[in-house]
């Protein structure tokens, strides 16, 4: 079938293109199964999908959206254009479409349904700080609601209006600024803006010999802004730290001028402003610039894989690293079920590779290993060559030591080359009528274990309690001296109801989390999807505060009310 001129599949409004309206990353790019033999299989055990059949749900098209109008008087609209320029001042169906929702799968359900109660009903493009504050002050004069915007690849639920919002909404776009402004290199320092991509910035800093390490999934499509605003964390968090451990100073417009954090190794000048704008979600204002510690780009960088018998061995391993002198840039250990997934996915082997592989496996089986509870891990090493080596040494000791056993850089090598792709597969099972989706989590070490054995038991339960087949797995990454990140993802086939049957799931997930001793997110944020355990997180206490602090920071409720805390 040929689509309409109007099908749209990424977006450009001036300088920025966006990820496509209805799902994640760009036209073009896709997660095919076709060339990995054992993913079909995999699905049909795991969830009762039978992707042979060849049954997908029609992709939707743009015109049959019914979009809400937009409620910007003219005059306003002709104020925001006086600042940024007519160009950069939208109020078509599509740009307000695409700044609506995140990429979370309640959104992509949402919008392939055409459930779209409320969008923002102007979007501006700001070129730089001096129109930031220009627009905060017309927006909060004309009383209306700003919502930053970085690469809109948010999963919890912080970019979206409320449906029951009255005033104008304004979706205050920073992709125009998307400078790297100044390196220190005596200090290791770097200005960016906020609204620079993950690999426009890297490759900015690249281009002189340095790194950030920040490396969500979410890489590609999301911001330096977006990485602040929800406390991010990346895939090399073990070596570079969180994104609260990188940021050094900051620029936030508010409506009475700008907050300015300066960049200065540590401070005792009360409670720390700099951290309550980090995970903030915009309600305190609209980052601007961030000053991050950036390092020198490795000499040697190389992602190893081990296998271990079981999720115990591993996690025992992870905490003994931990706690050591080693310094990985990774550290990952995926449970069975994960394990088997990663396998799943795998190209089909040919030759000696092929015979390498059955080879390990019939060695593993006369160790008298269980193959469907082996665990695949993921360690990264950098530095100079020396350094690296040692680092290698050490880890292998302790592998070892844990009953583990060295497989090689190839597998790691393949999983630093795809490990921004994954989003694709959750695009490629809503095709399917299917749901896969994630939820995380940080536990102490000596609470994992309960963490993880809570999870599953929830998650079974939920799935019978939808009647349907369902599928839960894990991973622990991003390790601390007290503990880790555990990461979950799930799957099951939507039935007649698919939100409902999704909340279930997901509603028995995070309540795991918190009865066994874990937090309600660990890097995804809070926003209106983790909102309702806050307080189970945080204590009452807790939420007092922050009310106060966002309501006393922003007595009109013009950022991105409603957000983290009603």
């Amino acid at each position: 079938m040929t689509e309409p001129a109007d099908r749209t599949d990424a977006m450009r409004t001036g300088e920025v293109k966006h990820m496509k309206w209805w799902g994640w990353g760009v036209e073009g790019v896709a997660f095919r199964h076709e060339d990995k033999p054992g993913f079909a299989p995999f699905v049909q055990q795991a969830i009762g999908l039978d992707l042979r059949a060849g049954e997908r749900t029609e992709r939707p098209y743009f015109s049959q959206l019914m979009v809400p109008a937009s409620v910007a008087p003219k005059e306003f609209v002709a104020v925001l254009s006086g600042i940024v320029g007519a160009g950069n001042t939208v109020v078509d169906d599509l740009s307000r479409v695409v700044h609506t929702y995140g990429k979370s799968l309640r959104d992509l359900v949402r919008i392939r349904a055409g459930e779209i109660a409320r969008t923002p009903d102007v979007v501006v493009y700001p070129a730089d700080e001096t129109e930031v504050r220009s627009v905060v002050e017309a927006a909060v004069a004309a009383d209306a609601v700003i919502i930053p915007f970085g690469g809109g690849s948010n999963i919890a639920g912080s970019l979206e209006p409320h449906r029951d919002e009255s005033r104008v909404v304004v979706s205050l776009d920073l992709g125009r600024l998307d400078r790297v402004l100044e390196i220190d290199a005596d200090s290791g320092l770097a200005r960016i803006q906020a609204g620079a991509l993950g690999p426009d910035l890297e490759a900015q800093l690249n281009r002189d010999g340095w790194t950030m390490g920040h490396f969500p999934d979410s890489f590609t499509h999301s911001t330096l802004g977006g990485w602040v605003a929800t406390r991010s964390s990346g895939m090399q968090s073990d070596k570079y730290g969180d994104i609260a451990d990188i940021v050094k100073g900051l620029r936030v417009v508010r409506a009475g001028g700008v907050l300015a954090i300066r960049a200065v190794p540590s401070a005792s000048t009360g409670p720390s402003v700099r951290e309550m704008v980090v995970g903030s979600e915009g309600r305190l204002g609209v980052i601007t610039e961030v000053t991050v510690q950036v390092h020198r780009l490795p000499e040697k960088r190389a992602i190893q894989a081990y296998f271990f018998k079981n999720l115990d061995h591993g996690l025992a391993a992870m905490q003994e690293i931990a706690e050591s002198d080693v310094s990985p840039s990774v550290t990952r250990i995926s449970d069975a079920h994960e394990t088997a997934f990663s396998l799943a996915t795998s190209k089909e082997s040919t030759g000696i590779r092929k015979k390498a592989q059955a080879g390990l496996m019939a060695y593993l089986k006369r160790r008298g290993w269980d193959l469907d509870e082996m665990c695949l891990s993921f360690i990264g090493f950098e530095g100079d060559g020396a350094h690296a080596k040692r680092q290698k040494s050490l880890v292998d000791r302790i592998v070892r030591r844990h009953h583990g056993i060295g497989v090689g850089k190839g597998p790691g090598a393949l999983y630093d080359q795809k490990k921004f792709d994954t989003p694709y597969i959750r695009d490629f099972l809503l095709d399917h009528g299917a749901a896969g989706d994630v939820s995380e989590t940080a536990g102490s070490w000596s609470k994992l274990r309960g963490i993880h054995a809570a999870v599953y038991e929830a998650a079974d339960r939920a799935y019978e309690k939808i009647g349907h087949k369902g599928w839960t797995m894990s991973h622990m990454s991003h390790s601390y001296h007290s503990g880790a990140c555990l990461y979950f993802t799930f799957a099951f086939v939507f039935g007649g109801d698919p939100l409902g049957e999704y909340d279930t799931v997901k509603r028995a997930i995070q309540q795991a989390f918190v009865d066994a001793g874990g937090t309600i997110s660990h890097h995804h944020g809070v926003g209106l999807e983790h909102a309702p355990w806050l307080e189970e997180d945080i204590s009452t206490q807790g939420v007092a505060i922050m009310s106060g602090l966002f309501d006393a920071a922003d007595p009109g409720g013009n950022f991105n009310p409603r957000k983290i805390v009603v």
